[in-house]
C-alpha cells in the first residue's frame, strides 16, 4: 500500500510540474506584443463567426419550434387549463423577446465593434437614466407576471363549488383505484387505512352509512361533462402524482396527507375524437412521480360523457358491499336494515339470523363476534 501511495505521489508531482511549465509558456506568450495586423485578422474572423452563429441559431430556434408543434397537446379541455396555457405562452413570449434581443446584441456587438487601432473606448462611470430604464421595465414586467400567476393559482386552488361531483382516487404500487360516491347520494363514506385488505382496497369504513353505496374501479374513471369535479387524492404506500394532461390537472398523492384538486371538463371524449380527427383518442390519468419498477403501468382511462350517460353508467355498477357481503360484518346492528338494500339476499338472511340470535339467551356473544 505504501509503494502505491509513493508511486501516485511521484506521478502527481510530475503532472504538477508539467502544468506549471505550460502556464509559464502561456504567460510569456501573452506578454509578448502582437502585431496590429494579426490582431485585426483574428478579430474579423471571430466577428464573422459570431454573426454566422447568430443567424444559424435563430434559424434553429424557429425550426425546432415548428417541428415540435406536432407534439403539442391540443387545446385544454377545461377552463382552468386554457387559462394556465395562456399564462404559459404569455411568459414564454416575454422571455423569448428578451432572449432574442439580448442575444442579437451579444453576438452583433463583437462583429460591429471589433478591434480597431484608431478607435478609443468610451467609458460611462454612471448613467442614472439608463440604470433606471433597465431596472424599472423588468420590475414592472415581473410584477405583472407574478400577479397574474398568483390570481390564477388562487382561483384554481380555491374550494370546490358546493355542487361539485366528488370522487376519490387512491394511488398504490402500481395502479390507481377510483371510489365513487354511489347513486343514492353524492357523499363518499369514511375510510380507515387499517381496514385495507384484498377485498376493501381503499379501506372503506362501513360504520358510516354513506359508505353503503360506494363502488370502486381500477380500470376507468367516468365523469360528467360541464360539471365541477372534485378529486380527493390519497396514496397507500409511496409518493404518486395524479396527472391528466388534456385537463392540465396535476396533484401529488402523498401517503398520510390527503390532497385534492377540482376542475371542470367541458369537452367529452367523443367531442375530442371529432376535434382531433382521431377516433382512438382517449383521456387518461397517469402517474408523474417515479414510484417503483412498475411505475409505467399506472395509467387509468378517463371517460368524459354527458350527464345522462354518466348517470346510466353509474346505475349499472354494483356497490362494493354487494360484491363482498362479508364486509357487512362491520356494519352496526342499528344500521343493518339500511344496508340491506345493498346486500345479496342470502347475506341479508345471515345478518337477520345473527340479529335474532342476539335476542336469544346465550346469543349475545355470537352477535357481537359477527359485527365486530
Amino acid at each position: 500500500m505504501v509503494y502505491i501511495i509513493a508511486v501516485l505521489s511521484v506521478v502527481f508531482l510530475a503532472l504538477a510540474a508539467l502544468v506549471v511549465s505550460r502556464m509559464s509558456t502561456v504567460v510569456s506568450k501573452v506578454n509578448e506584443p502582437s502585431p496590429d495586423e494579426e490582431i485585426g485578422t483574428s478579430n474579423r474572423i471571430n466577428g464573422a463567426l459570431f454573426m454566422v452563429f447568430l443567424i444559424l441559431g435563430l434559424i434553429g430556434i424557429v425550426w425546432s419550434y415548428l417541428h415540435a408543434q406536432q407534439y403539442f397537446l391540443p387545446e385544454a379541455s377545461s377552463p382552468h387549463g386554457r387559462r394556465t396555457d395562456f399564462l404559459f405562452w404569455l411568459s414564454m413570449g416575454i422571455i423569448m423577446v428578451a432572449f432574442i434581443v439580448t442575444n442579437i446584441m451579444l453576438f452583433y456587438f463583437p462583429w460591429r465593434y471589433q478591434y480597431n487601432p484608431n478607435r478609443r473606448a468610451a467609458y460611462y462611470p454612471e448613467n442614472h437614466k439608463l440604470e433606471l430604464i433597465w431596472t424599472v421595465i423588468p420590475a414592472v414586467i415581473m410584477a405583472i407576471m407574478v400577479f397574474t400567476g398568483w390570481r390564477a393559482w388562487r382561483d384554481i386552488m380555491a374550494e370546490a363549488p358546493a355542487d361539485a361531483q366528488v370522487f376519490e382516487i387512491v394511488g398504490k404500487q402500481f395502479n390507481w383505484i377510483v371510489r365513487y360516491p354511489g347513486v343514492d347520494d353524492n357523499k363518499l363514506g369514511a375510510f380507515n387505512y387499517k381496514l385495507i385488505n384484498s377485498n376493501n382496497d381503499t379501506g372503506i369504513d362501513y360504520t358510516d352509512p354513506a359508505s353503503f353505496d360506494d363502488f370502486t374501479s381500477t380500470t376507468e374513471l367516468h365523469i360528467p361533462v360541464n360539471k365541477p369535479i372534485l378529486l380527493k387524492i390519497r396514496a397507500r404506500d409511496v409518493l404518486h402524482s395524479v396527472f391528466i394532461p388534456h385537463m392540465r390537472v396535476k396533484m401529488d398523492a402523498v401517503p398520510g396527507m390527503p390532497t385534492r384538486f377540482w376542475f371542470v371538463a367541458d369537452k367529452t371524449t367523443d367531442e375530442m375524437r371529432n376535434m382531433t380527427g382521431n377516433q382512438e383518442f382517449g383521456y387518461e390519468i397517469a402517474c408523474t412521480e417515479v414510484c417503483g419498477r412498475g411505475h409505467f403501468s399506472m395509467r387509468l382511462r378517463l371517460i368524459v360523457e354527458d350527464e345522462a350517460s354518466w348517470q346510466a353508467w353509474c346505475k349499472e355498477q354494483k356497490p362494493l358491499l354487494s360484491s363482498y357481503p362479508e364486509l357487512a360484518t362491520r356494519i352496526p346492528l342499528n344500521l343493518k336494515a339500511k344496508a340491506a338494500k345493498y346486500l345479496p339476499a342470502d347475506a341479508v338472511e345471515t345478518s337477520t339470523d345473527s340479529t335474532v340470535a342476539a335476542s336469544q339467551p346465550g346469543g349475545i356473544s355470537i352477535a357481537r363476534s359477527t359485527v365486530r
